[in-house]
């Protein structure tokens, strides 16, 4: 492997005020909204990074103490508690890689010495696919590269595979009285339109199947919280966008419930089962709403301003949720039946600084009108050094939310410019699919109209434009490096796709499934549609000086395939060269973690290493 120039860490970005609000927007506490116990409310598992890493906490409503549950080098997310709330399970990788087991501990603690247990003895270790735990029953999924196998525990009995198949699958949600398991799966080939399997806990026989054909996928989200009750919600998008359904699969019935809501939807079921808690997104903003499932009346909520995120309803009735926006930090709050709402946790420590608001801007694109958020720094007149900052996913869009890494580059005097390309979620169906077949090439198209509008209408700077993202918005910019080198003054890709072929060969078996349903088929099936879309392909084009940021232990753009492309670049310069010393420049960061880091430190160093690049590229 090549020696390759690494990235300076700056000790400061700024000589003013502005150094400490940038970083305390990091180091600021946040935390997750707490989620209980289903059958003891008062006991709250949630995540916070109050320790400078993120990891488990729980919380004791009833005696009002917390207690921090995980302690681990590359930080810990994912964690849940049984409806009994007397442990507490979570996900236990290494180092961030995202393979490993669940492990449980009790609620209360381990005593000294101790260590947590794996919760499911006998099943394998494997990459997430969905857990569902009940009072009496657990099912599992573990992704290898072998495929998907669910598990499922009875009681005290040992876990048994009830299901298993080569394409991706995964847990969706088990019936109220334990009798029935809904299952994801894309047996048909299409990771990215599933089916929906029941089957029954007893035996893991067949009772149900629902596929809505070609191009339609089904996301079973939650059964009715009453026993014996067969209703399942679903996701579906037989009219071009995701909306919800009910499936009764006892009777063997479906009812698609009509809201009249622009944009897309989600839901859960009141714990009553007659009403649906509704999250409605629509134009990069998402608003909640109750549904009356008897009598079809639909109500928004009063919650707070803002951009709703997580969200669950109490036994009595009251909304737990999170929410912010591009100027304010997030806040845990609480509506309750009569109307009240208020801030219902709040991290030890000072808030988060807030920043600017964020501006709508809609640009005729060659697919359609293509939606974008602007953040303006303050007092810049004239074109500003713009940041096209572009999300990952691709499923997933940008929204009016609070971003300590927004805040930051406008600090910096950036106009920041937030693309929701097609293969953006929350614009219909067509939208998220049209990137299928042509990956990546389809999304710079959206780009350039982005950029181009702001250029002619004097926001952006052409010549002082910078490319930045992580995940597949660094594979868009360094595709974007290669493809459209007139464009950019620099290029800024975390955790990206670099060399797809051998992406392939190294990711987990959930992306290769992803990406045999978005390319139509397997690098071997289509080579030549992969090698278009890979941004080692256009590596001899780039000019714009590169960063790269990387995790080593990142199973989903594996470390191999970004070390192929950086020693192209290399092969270009011959000993390498930092930026400004030649005409192919770059500078590497990698970190010891997988796709991103839980720790505040290293965010702080990733965050300051752009910026600091950025500024020198752009003069």
């Amino acid at each position: 492997m090549t020696e390759h120039p690494s990235a300076p860490v700056p000790d400061r970005l700024f000589d003013d005020e502005r150094e400490q609000r940038w970083r305390a927007r990091f180091t600021a506490p946040r935390m997750s909204r707490p989620a209980w116990a289903r059958d003891a409310p008062d006991r709250s598992v949630y995540t916070s990074n109050s320790s400078g890493t993120t990891e488990v906490y729980v919380w004791d409503r009833a005696t009002d103490t917390h207690r921090q549950v995980t302690d681990r080098r590359s930080g810990t997310h994912s964690a849940t508690l049984p409806p009994d709330g007397a442990a507490v399970w979570w996900f236990a990788d290494t180092d961030g890689d995202e393979f490993g087991h669940w492990v449980t501990e009790p609620f209360a603690g381990l005593p000294d010495g101790d260590v947590a247990e794996p919760a499911l003895p006998g099943v394998e270790d494997g990459y997430p696919a969905g857990l569902e735990i009940g009072r009496a029953v657990v099912a599992v999924g573990t992704s290898t590269d072998d495929g998907t196998k669910i598990w499922l525990r009875r009681g005290d009995g040992p876990s048994e595979v009830v299901y298993t198949h080569a394409e991706d699958a995964g847990v969706g949600a088990l019936s109220e009285d334990e009798t029935l398991l809904a299952i994801s799966h894309s047996e048909h080939g299409d990771s990215r339109h599933p089916a929906v399997r029941v089957v029954r806990v007893s035996d893991g026989t067949a009772v149900a199947e629902k596929s809505d054909g070609e191009g339609k996928g089904l996301t079973p989200l939650v059964f009715a919280p009453v026993p014996g009750d067969g209703r399942l919600l679903l996701l579906h998008e037989r009219h071009g966008r995701e909306e919800l359904l009910v499936w009764d699969v006892l009777a063997g019935t479906e009812k698609e419930l009509s809201l009249g809501l622009p944009g897309e939807l989600d839901a859960d079921f009141h714990p009553d089962g007659r009403h649906l808690l509704v999250w409605h997104t629509h134009a990069a903003r998402t608003r909640l709403h109750r549904y009356d499932l008897d009598t079809g009346e639909l109500t928004e909520l009063p919650v707070a301003p803002g951009c709703v995120g997580s969200a669950e309803v109490r036994p009595d009735g009251t909304v737990e949720y999170t929410c912010s926006s591009a100027a304010e930090p997030s806040t845990v709050r609480a509506l309750h039946p009569d109307g009240t709402d208020r801030v219902l946790l709040a991290p030890p420590g000072e808030p988060a600084p807030g920043s600017v608001p964020v501006e709508d801007l809609w640009v005729d694109g060659p697919g359609g009108r293509v939606h974008a958020l602007l953040a303006r720094p303050a007092g810049v007149d004239g074109p500003a050094p713009t940041v096209v900052s572009l999300h990952g996913g691709p499923h997933a869009a940008d929204e009016d939310r609070f971003s300590a890494a927004r805040a930051a580059w406008v600090d910096a005097g950036f106009l920041v410019v937030e693309v929701n390309y097609r293969g953006s979620t929350g614009y219909g169906s067509a939208w998220r699919d049209a990137i299928e077949g042509r990956p990546g090439l389809t999304e710079l198209e959206d780009v350039a109209a982005v950029l181009d509008h702001c250029v002619a209408t004097g926001l952006a700077d052409e010549k002082r434009c910078v490319v930045e993202g992580w995940s597949w918005g660094g594979y868009l910019a360094l595709l974007a490096a290669g493809t459209q080198p007139k464009r950019w003054a620099a290029a800024i890709a975390g955790v990206p796709v670099a060399d797809y072929l051998t992406a392939y060969a190294d990711e987990m078996e959930q992306l290769r499934a992803f990406d045999r349903a978005l390319f139509g088929g397997s690098p071997q099936e289509r080579p030549e549609t992969y090698r278009a879309s890979s941004p080692l392909t256009y590596v001899d084009e780039v000019r714009a000086p590169v960063l790269v940021l990387a995790g080593e232990n990142d199973p989903r753009c594996p470390i191999r395939q970004v070390d192929n492309y950086l020693d192209a670049l290399a092969a270009r310069s011959p000993g390498g060269a930092a930026v400004g010393d030649g005409e192919v420049t770059y500078e590497v960061s990698r970190f010891d973690a997988g796709h991103g880091s839980l720790v505040v430190d290293e965010t702080l160093r990733h965050i300051a290493t752009e910026i600091g690049f950025a500024l020198r590229a752009v003069g």
